[in-house]
Protein backbone atom coordinates (compact mmCIF):
# COMPACT_ATOMS: atom_id res chain seq x y z
CA UNK A 1 0.00 0.00 0.00
CA UNK A 2 1.34 3.42 -0.96
CA UNK A 3 1.98 5.61 2.09
CA UNK A 4 1.46 9.36 2.03
CA UNK A 5 2.42 12.15 4.42
CA UNK A 6 -0.03 15.02 3.95
CA UNK A 7 0.05 18.35 5.76
CA UNK A 8 -2.90 20.72 5.97
CA UNK A 9 -5.54 17.98 5.89
CA UNK A 10 -7.91 19.51 8.42
CA UNK A 11 -9.75 21.72 5.94
CA UNK A 12 -10.09 22.92 2.37
CA UNK A 13 -7.88 21.43 -0.30
CA UNK A 14 -5.94 19.25 2.13
CA UNK A 15 -9.13 17.71 3.46
CA UNK A 16 -10.27 16.94 -0.09
CA UNK A 17 -6.92 15.31 -0.88
CA UNK A 18 -7.10 13.15 2.23
CA UNK A 19 -10.65 12.00 1.40
CA UNK A 20 -9.76 11.18 -2.21
CA UNK A 21 -6.58 9.32 -1.35
CA UNK A 22 -8.21 7.23 1.37
CA UNK A 23 -11.05 6.44 -1.02
CA UNK A 24 -8.49 5.16 -3.54
CA UNK A 25 -6.67 2.92 -1.12
CA UNK A 26 -3.75 5.02 0.06
CA UNK A 27 -2.36 4.95 3.58
CA UNK A 28 -2.45 8.61 4.63
CA UNK A 29 -0.56 10.13 7.54
CA UNK A 30 -2.24 13.49 8.17
CA UNK A 31 -0.92 14.93 11.44
CA UNK A 32 -2.91 17.54 13.31
CA UNK A 33 -1.29 20.76 14.50
CA UNK A 34 -0.99 19.19 17.95
CA UNK A 35 0.95 16.27 16.47
CA UNK A 36 3.17 18.35 14.16
CA UNK A 37 3.24 22.13 14.46
CA UNK A 38 4.73 23.44 11.22
CA UNK A 39 5.62 26.72 12.87
CA UNK A 40 8.06 24.84 15.12
CA UNK A 41 11.02 23.03 13.49
CA UNK A 42 11.49 20.93 16.63
CA UNK A 43 7.91 19.71 16.40
CA UNK A 44 8.52 18.71 12.79
CA UNK A 45 11.62 16.78 13.83
CA UNK A 46 9.81 14.97 16.63
CA UNK A 47 6.94 13.90 14.40
CA UNK A 48 9.05 12.72 11.49
CA UNK A 49 11.25 10.73 13.88
CA UNK A 50 8.15 8.69 14.74
CA UNK A 51 7.75 7.63 11.10
CA UNK A 52 10.71 5.29 11.07
CA UNK A 53 9.94 3.77 7.66
CA UNK A 54 9.37 7.02 5.76
CA UNK A 55 6.66 7.41 3.14
CA UNK A 56 6.30 6.97 -0.61
CA UNK A 57 4.63 10.34 -1.20
CA UNK A 58 4.96 13.73 0.47
CA UNK A 59 2.30 16.39 -0.06
CA UNK A 60 3.11 19.78 1.45
CA UNK A 61 -0.37 21.31 1.42
CA UNK A 62 -0.49 23.33 4.66
CA UNK A 63 -0.23 27.10 4.46
CA UNK A 64 -1.29 30.40 5.97
CA UNK A 65 -2.03 33.75 4.36
CA UNK A 66 -2.04 36.60 6.85
CA UNK A 67 -2.66 39.86 5.01
CA UNK A 68 -0.26 42.73 5.63
CA UNK A 69 1.09 45.61 3.58
CA UNK A 70 4.75 46.56 3.18
CA UNK A 71 4.65 49.08 6.00
CA UNK A 72 2.43 47.11 8.38
CA UNK A 73 3.96 43.62 8.28
CA UNK A 74 5.65 42.58 11.51
CA UNK A 75 8.74 40.46 12.05
CA UNK A 76 6.53 37.87 13.73
CA UNK A 77 4.23 37.67 10.68
CA UNK A 78 7.19 37.37 8.33
CA UNK A 79 8.88 34.62 10.33
CA UNK A 80 5.68 32.65 10.86
CA UNK A 81 4.65 32.78 7.20
CA UNK A 82 8.08 31.86 5.84
CA UNK A 83 8.39 29.00 8.32
CA UNK A 84 4.97 27.45 7.66
CA UNK A 85 4.69 28.16 3.93
CA UNK A 86 8.29 27.49 2.87
CA UNK A 87 10.77 26.27 5.47
CA UNK A 88 8.50 23.48 6.74
CA UNK A 89 8.25 22.16 3.18
CA UNK A 90 12.04 22.19 2.90
CA UNK A 91 12.43 20.43 6.25
CA UNK A 92 9.96 17.69 5.32
CA UNK A 93 11.64 17.17 1.95
CA UNK A 94 15.01 16.86 3.70
CA UNK A 95 13.55 14.18 5.95
CA UNK A 96 11.78 12.14 3.28
CA UNK A 97 14.43 12.05 0.55
CA UNK A 98 16.73 9.41 2.13
CA UNK A 99 13.79 7.02 2.48
CA UNK A 100 12.71 7.64 -1.12
CA UNK A 101 16.23 7.06 -2.40
CA UNK A 102 16.38 3.78 -0.49
CA UNK A 103 13.05 2.69 -2.02
CA UNK A 104 14.11 3.62 -5.55
CA UNK A 105 11.99 6.74 -5.99
CA UNK A 106 9.03 8.74 -4.79
CA UNK A 107 6.73 11.68 -5.45
CA UNK A 108 6.70 15.09 -3.79
CA UNK A 109 3.99 17.70 -4.35
CA UNK A 110 4.47 21.15 -2.88
CA UNK A 111 1.79 23.80 -2.69
CA UNK A 112 2.57 27.18 -4.17
CA UNK A 113 -0.18 29.61 -5.21
CA UNK A 114 -1.09 31.93 -8.04
CA UNK A 115 0.58 34.53 -5.81
CA UNK A 116 3.97 32.93 -6.50
CA UNK A 117 3.93 34.72 -9.87
CA UNK A 118 1.30 37.41 -9.33
CA UNK A 119 0.39 39.63 -6.42
CA UNK A 120 -1.95 42.30 -5.09
CA UNK A 121 -1.86 44.74 -2.18
CA UNK A 122 -1.22 43.18 1.25
CA UNK A 123 -0.01 39.86 -0.19
CA UNK A 124 3.71 40.59 0.06
CA UNK A 125 4.60 38.03 2.74
CA UNK A 126 2.56 35.28 1.11
CA UNK A 127 3.91 36.06 -2.37
CA UNK A 128 7.50 35.92 -1.12
CA UNK A 129 6.93 32.58 0.61
CA UNK A 130 5.12 31.00 -2.33
CA UNK A 131 7.70 32.25 -4.83
CA UNK A 132 10.19 30.42 -2.62
CA UNK A 133 8.12 27.24 -2.94
CA UNK A 134 8.30 27.54 -6.73
CA UNK A 135 12.09 27.87 -6.51
CA UNK A 136 12.30 24.99 -4.05
CA UNK A 137 10.34 22.78 -6.43
CA UNK A 138 12.59 23.57 -9.40
CA UNK A 139 15.82 23.07 -7.47
CA UNK A 140 14.73 19.88 -5.71
CA UNK A 141 13.45 18.39 -8.97
CA UNK A 142 16.80 18.95 -10.69
CA UNK A 143 18.79 17.52 -7.80
CA UNK A 144 16.59 14.45 -7.27
CA UNK A 145 15.72 13.52 -10.85
CA UNK A 146 18.36 10.80 -11.17
CA UNK A 147 17.00 9.21 -7.98
CA UNK A 148 13.57 8.80 -9.63
CA UNK A 149 12.03 11.33 -7.23
CA UNK A 150 9.59 13.59 -9.06
CA UNK A 151 8.97 16.99 -7.47
CA UNK A 152 6.16 19.26 -8.64
CA UNK A 153 4.10 22.10 -7.24
CA UNK A 154 0.43 22.99 -7.50
CA UNK A 155 -0.50 26.67 -7.65
CA UNK A 156 -4.22 27.06 -6.91
CA UNK A 157 -6.13 30.16 -7.83
CA UNK A 158 -9.40 31.16 -6.22
CA UNK A 159 -10.75 27.96 -4.72
CA UNK A 160 -13.93 27.70 -2.67
CA UNK A 161 -12.22 27.31 0.71
CA UNK A 162 -12.23 28.93 4.12
CA UNK A 163 -9.01 30.82 3.30
CA UNK A 164 -10.61 32.43 0.26
CA UNK A 165 -13.60 33.49 2.36
CA UNK A 166 -11.34 34.88 5.09
CA UNK A 167 -9.28 37.04 2.77
CA UNK A 168 -12.03 38.27 0.43
CA UNK A 169 -15.40 39.82 1.19
CA UNK A 170 -18.55 38.37 -0.44
CA UNK A 171 -18.55 41.35 -2.83
CA UNK A 172 -14.91 40.72 -3.73
CA UNK A 173 -15.59 37.04 -4.34
CA UNK A 174 -18.50 37.93 -6.65
CA UNK A 175 -16.26 40.34 -8.56
CA UNK A 176 -13.52 37.72 -8.83
CA UNK A 177 -15.98 35.14 -10.08
CA UNK A 178 -17.19 37.47 -12.81
CA UNK A 179 -13.62 38.27 -13.83
CA UNK A 180 -12.41 34.68 -14.12
CA UNK A 181 -12.66 33.18 -17.61
CA UNK A 182 -14.56 30.18 -16.17
CA UNK A 183 -16.91 32.46 -14.18
CA UNK A 184 -16.72 30.37 -11.01
CA UNK A 185 -14.45 29.47 -8.13
CA UNK A 186 -12.60 26.19 -8.22
CA UNK A 187 -13.55 23.34 -5.92
CA UNK A 188 -11.13 21.55 -3.56
CA UNK A 189 -11.96 18.22 -5.22
CA UNK A 190 -10.68 19.56 -8.56
CA UNK A 191 -7.31 20.41 -7.01
CA UNK A 192 -7.20 17.01 -5.31
CA UNK A 193 -7.58 15.28 -8.67
CA UNK A 194 -4.59 17.19 -10.05
CA UNK A 195 -2.50 16.15 -7.06
CA UNK A 196 -3.65 12.56 -7.59
CA UNK A 197 -2.31 12.60 -11.14
CA UNK A 198 1.03 14.00 -10.02
CA UNK A 199 1.62 11.22 -7.50
CA UNK A 200 0.07 8.42 -9.56
CA UNK A 201 1.79 5.85 -11.75
CA UNK A 202 0.58 7.84 -14.76
CA UNK A 203 3.09 10.59 -13.99
CA UNK A 204 6.46 9.18 -14.97
CA UNK A 205 8.24 12.17 -16.57
CA UNK A 206 6.80 15.44 -15.27
CA UNK A 207 9.02 17.06 -12.66
CA UNK A 208 10.05 20.56 -11.65
CA UNK A 209 6.76 22.07 -12.75
CA UNK A 210 4.50 24.55 -10.97
CA UNK A 211 1.03 23.85 -12.30
CA UNK A 212 -1.55 26.63 -12.13
CA UNK A 213 -5.10 25.47 -11.48
CA UNK A 214 -6.95 28.76 -11.53
CA UNK A 215 -9.85 28.79 -13.96
CA UNK A 216 -7.82 30.84 -16.42
CA UNK A 217 -6.82 33.61 -13.98
CA UNK A 218 -3.18 33.48 -15.06
CA UNK A 219 -4.19 33.95 -18.71
CA UNK A 220 -5.77 37.39 -18.32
Amino acid sequence: MTSVLLTGASRGIGKAIKHLFLQRGMQVWAPSRQEMDLSDPDSISRYTASLTEGVDVLINCAGINELAGVEEMTDEQIEKSIQINLLAQMQLIRWVVPFMKHRGGGKIVNFASIWCSFSKPRRIIYSVAKAGVKGLTTAAAVELATDNILVNAVAPGFINTEMTSQNNSPAQIQALTRALPMKRLGQPDEVAELVWFLISDKNTFMTGQTLFIDGGFSCI
